[in-house]
């Protein structure tokens, strides 16, 4: 059977939304905008639950 590369895009696609969230996260803690900052630390937390579903689905792709 093929091995689906969709699970491993998503995945990409969820460490990049970490990657810019993070960063959005630290850019707004350097101007002190507070409020910012906490939503992007929890859209953070939120994606790795993400990340762990999409990672078990590709897993139990039967090869």
């Amino acid at each position: 059977m093929k091995r689906s590369y969709l699970p491993v895009a998503l995945l990409l696609a969820v460490l990049m939304l970490n990657i810019i969230f993070t960063q959005y996260m630290v850019h707004q803690y350097f101007y002190e905008n507070y409020t910012n900052t906490i939503i992007a630390a929890v859209i953070n937390v939120i994606l790795f639950p993400v990340a762990l579903l999409i990672y078990k689905k590709g897993v139990n792709v039967h090869d």
